[in-house]
């Protein structure tokens, strides 16, 4: 399995879209360099008033742009980092991954995927529906979030839009994604 990153995206403030960069420096153990949600502990505002000593396995949000193509065929306006992801990718099943694998982002970096980012009412802020539209049930009526994944640095470095992914799978048996 391989994939691309198609755009990358940091805030340095609590947004809910998170601006285009040329490129994004993720920090082992903390996240993209800069970005609000960037910590060893915790950042996501919700989650810190619940325990703000949980540790934060959501340090990089990564959103497959076939998801952004979903979106706009059902009349929403989606782009890369309006969502608040970090890493947009393609030609990767993100949400078929299991938790554990390693994602290999260009020459250096190395993230492991810790579980699915649970849709919020901020998608409904930003447009109206969008929150339903990234929920949807399989085959046997199970719930399937499709807002992206979580993850958190292993191997540090840049990442930019034209790099490489590259997928190592965790040793069997494979756990599925849950939210985290």
């Amino acid at each position: 399995m391989a994939g691309v990153v198609t755009a990358v995206s940091a805030s340095d403030s609590y947004t809910f879209t998170k601006p285009n960069r040329e490129s994004i420096r993720l920090l082992v153990g903390l996240g993209v360099e800069g970005d609000a949600h960037a910590g060893e502990k915790v950042k996501h505002r919700s989650r810190m008033e619940r325990n703000p000593d949980e540790p934060n396995l959501r340090q990089v949000h990564l959103i497959h742009a076939e998801l952004h193509d979903e979106l706009r065929e059902a009349g929403y306006d989606v782009k890369p980092g309006d969502v608040g992801e970090n890493v947009t990718t393609s030609g990767l099943d993100l949400l078929g991954l299991p938790t554990g694998t390693k994602l290999h982002l260009g020459d250096d970096v190395v993230i492991e995927v810790t579980g699915l980012r649970n849709p919020c009412y901020q998608l409904d802020k930003f447009q109206p529906g969008l929150m339903k539209a990234t929920l949807d049930n399989d085959a046997d009526g199970n719930l399937v979030r499709k807002a992206g994944i979580m993850s958190i640095v292993l191997e540090g470095g840049d990442v930019k839009p034209g790099d490489d992914i590259r997928v190592e799978l965790p040793p069997e048996p494979h756990k599925k994604l849950e939210p985290v």
